[in-house]
């Protein structure tokens, strides 16, 4: 098993879509701070086939530390949970040997993450009206 880094996962989507890796890059870090803010907003987020992120609250307790056994007031706090998907719970949930892997490939032409240069497309330019 290996860590897989964001730098990495831009390198592979940006090969995959045809997007610069700068483009990419803005993409997943746009998305993660969109899922950030959701969830500080108290917001349930759910990605169908993938899973759902969601806020509990734990209410507080008394803990005991291991060390000393002396009691220890832990305050109430919101964390985040995630629910498996169907999809990841299929993929994941097996030891992955010998499977074929399913990667999802984007068309460039598409229409995925247009940028605003010039293309040869016979479609007019509105973007300055």
């Amino acid at each position: 098993m290996e860590t897989i880094t964001k730098k990495e996962l831009v390198n592979r989507i940006a090969t995959k879509t045809g997007q610069t890796k700068v483009i990419t890059k803005q993409v997943i870090q746009l998305f993660l701070d969109a899922i950030i803010d959701e969830l500080g907003a108290g917001n349930r987020l759910e990605f169908r086939e993938f899973g759902v992120f969601e806020i509990k609250e734990r209410a507080a307790r008394t803990a005991q530390n291991p060390r000393t056994l002396q009691k220890v007031d832990v305050p109430a706090k919101r964390v985040v949970k995630f629910k498996v998907g169907r999809l990841m719970k299929e993929r994941v949930g097996h030891d992955g040997v010998g499977e074929e892997r399913h990667d999802t490939h984007v068309d460039p032409s598409s229409g995925f993450g247009r940028s605003s240069e010039p293309t040869d497309s016979a479609e007019p330019d509105n973007s300055t009206n």
